[in-house]
């Protein structure tokens, strides 16, 4: 009988080797996952009740670590625009080994266009039905024609899709096909203070899976890195940042997300003690926004603004006497603001909550929709007010802050007059006759360094209409120019209040 079994039992050992030749893969991997998965809900369960021990940090590796990317991108841009902003120049780096100018390539892609290869990160966030979502910077993955994501556990995924970018927050989403992945969870940026221990996660320098630790230097910084139209409200860290980490995560001791990192100040490209990182409380509703409908959609007002602390004498000279608030400086044509706002007016809180400078009003409407009904408190003609505006959308290309007779001299302020005729009307595309319009400013005068330029018509001084170049002269004439003279002025983008004061001279 041992005979006969022994073959029988070789033969049924042949056959289960056989299935698991089929099988064996899936089911490591699914043990893999749900093993990975473990330890980071078991990370997790242990941070809930972590404070200071000297373990924290080991377990916030081992909560987020999993959740990162590595992303590798590949861009074709044309040769006259080949240049990041500075901030962003050392984010592309060569991989050949060449001696190229930094993150170019010698494989041209036809005349004026190089081949650009970088390498960022970036933080899955979602993850279902077989897809993860991935969160990153515009300056990583906008405008990639190639991307390719290498996952934690060391899974290269190619094709990665770009769902949708905003350069002006200098965020963008990807989408990859990939199962057993582990999304990281948000957490609320707006409970970080100053001092707060803090930690960045990404592949700096293509070194992936790096943590550095830190503290939040400071918030709400802006850095004027994403230009006048860019939403900054940065948390500033002196956790180390350096090329690469762009697009990872910032986490707080729960390995909870709070931030994107995305930028240093450096002279040299490398971490010099300051990063900045994009706030939770910004970000969220900007990936929520572009993973459903792939763009972002902003509120819009149409007003030219300044903080009432950098307009003092203009707002004192409305009889406005504190110095938090928004100045407003112009009102654009055809825009919500028309015959609601007026230049000059100073705009103290919205929906009933107090608003302190420009950079606040600006993101508060940016990130209620169009079509939302809000309410300005306002000061005008020496006393508050209610104004109530339905927001329109702000257009992707949009600015919501935009900066005949004989011809008379005005030599104190270095404005030449002259009235509005047909030739004029049509050189300067007035539609209006009425008032005086600017033909020639004099570099460094008063009114040059006001704002005022040729085809600009005053329209007012300090609150009295004037007709023509006459009365605008004349006015102007017996104006105290030492303590300032407020001039209502339209052009073709609509109408401004602009301030003229000796001293600005």
């Amino acid at each position: 009988m041992s005979v006969v079994k022994k073959p029988l039992s070789v033969a049924v050992a042949s056959a289960a080797i056989c299935a698991a030749a089929f099988v064996g893969v899936d089911v490591f991997h699914d043990v893999q996952f749900a093993r990975a998965d473990e330890h980071v809900q078991n990370a997790r369960q242990d941070l809930a009740g972590l404070q200071e021990s000297s373990t924290v940090f080991r377990e916030i590796h081992e909560a987020v670590e999993p959740s990162v990317v590595n992303i590798q991108v590949t861009k074709t841009i044309a040769h006259e625009s080949s240049r990041l902003p500075p901030e962003f120049q050392h984010f592309f780096h060569d991989f050949g080994g060449m001696n190229l100018p930094p993150g170019f390539d010698n494989n041209q892609q036809g005349p004026g266009s190089m081949r650009e290869v970088g390498t960022g990160s970036g933080v899955i966030m979602d993850a279902s039905d077989g897809y993860g979502y991935i969160l990153t910077n515009n300056h990583v993955a906008g405008g990639a024609s190639e991307m390719v994501v290498t996952l934690n556990d060391g899974r290269v995924v190619k094709d990665a899709q770009l769902v949708g970018a905003d350069p002006r927050t200098d965020l963008a989403v990807i989408k990859i096909k990939a199962d057993h992945l582990i999304p990281a969870k948000w957490g609320d940026s707006t409970q970080l203070e100053a001092g707060d221990r803090i930690l960045a996660f990404g592949s700096p320098f293509g070194y992936v899976g790096s943590m550095t630790h830190g503290i939040v230097s400071a918030l709400h910084r802006q850095a004027g890195i994403l230009g006048q139209d860019g939403y900054e409200n940065f948390i500033q860290v002196d956790a180390p940042i350096n090329p690469g980490n762009s697009g990872g995560p910032l986490v707080n001791l729960q390995g909870d997300v709070v931030g994107i990192n995305t930028a240093i100040a450096s002279s040299s490209g490398g971490f010099q003690g300051i990063g900045f990182a994009i706030p939770s409380e910004e970000a969220k509703p900007v990936y929520e926004q572009l993973k459903s409908n792939g763009k972002i959609v902003r509120g819009w007002l149409g007003i030219e603004i300044q903080n009432v602390a950098d307009a003092s004498d203009a707002a004192a000279s409305e009889g406005f006497k504190d110095l938090t608030g928004v100045f407003v400086r112009g009102v654009l044509k055809d825009s919500p603001a028309t015959s609601k706002l007026s230049p000059g007016d100073i705009i103290t809180s919205l929906n009933g909550k107090s608003v302190k400078n420009s950079a606040e009003l600006r993101d508060r409407v940016a990130w209620d929709k169009p079509g939302t009904d809000i309410t300005l408190g306002v000061f005008r003609n020496g006393k508050s007010e209610d104004v109530k505006i339905k927001l329109g959308e702000q257009s992707p290309k949009r600015n919501e802050l935009a900066s005949g007779g004989e011809s008379l001299q005005s030599n104190d302020t270095g404005l030449t007059l002259a009235n509005v005729n047909d030739d004029r009307a049509q050189q300067y595309g007035l539609s209006d006759k009425s008032g005086a319009v600017v033909v020639d400013v004099k570099p460094n005068s008063i009114a040059a360094h006001a704002g005022l330029q040729a085809g600009d018509v005053i329209t007012q001084v300090n609150g009295s209409r004037v007709s023509d170049a006459d009365q605008a002269e004349q006015a102007l004439a017996k104006a105290d120019v030492k303590s300032g003279v407020r001039l209502q002025v339209d052009n073709r983008q609509g109408s401004e209040l602009l301030f003229l004061k000796s001293d600005q001279g």
